[in-house]
């Protein structure tokens, strides 16, 4: 366990497809609820970075962090599950950010949206660069699907895990990519 800023912080691995993903979590309010979603990317184990930056940080577990891992586990795999947002603590989140996570969310499996959709769906329609930024600062990349955003020019934009895995992502959900990497299903959301 550690301390960032005042609460303590609790972390623990899941092993993926993609690579080792960590968990940060806590108790808050008498629930355990993720704080933050690590992903692994290329050359940089999200474990490796654990260490780097947290010292001497333990891992640990608790029933309700384990089941979540392993959604998260499944999902890697191809599963198709749905998230609850429940779990997580999107309240340390910016408004503007909270409201960008949750039209993300409600992003289905095999849709694909854009910053500028998204932002017009906001009744924001000249914040699709603040949509993108909001999305990459992600705290809870797979529970929060920002791997279904992509740009208005159909490339696939940015994502923490790498776009290797957000293309992998992508068409593990049905939606085609050509190969100079544009997306060519158009099945849009918002």
């Amino acid at each position: 366990m550690s301390r960032i800023g005042r609460l303590p912080i609790s972390f623990t691995t899941r092993s993926s497809p993609f690579g080792p993903i960590a968990l940060f979590w806590e108790d808050h309010q008498g629930k355990s609820k993720i704080r933050q979603i690590l992903l692994s990317r290329p050359g940089l184990p999200a474990p490796q970075v654990v260490h780097k930056t947290f010292p001497g940080m333990k891992s640990s577990t608790c029933l309700e962090i384990e089941e979540l891992a392993d959604q998260i586990g499944a999902f890697l795999e191809g599963e198709d599950i749905c998230f609850s947002l429940e779990g997580t603590r999107l309240d340390l989140c910016s408004m503007f950010q909270q409201k960008v996570l949750r039209a993300e969310h409600g992003i289905p499996r095999g849709s694909i949206s854009t910053y500028q959709r998204i932002a017009r769906h906001l009744n924001r329609p000249s914040s699709a660069r603040a949509v993108g930024m909001a999305l990459a600062r992600n705290p809870f990349p797979i529970i929060i699907p920002c791997h279904r955003a992509i740009r208005a020019d159909g490339q696939l934009g940015g994502y923490q895990g790498g776009l290797v895995m957000k293309r992998k992502l992508l068409e593990m959900e049905g939606i085609t990519l050509d190969d100079s990497g544009y997306v060519t299903t158009r099945k849009y959301f918002y």
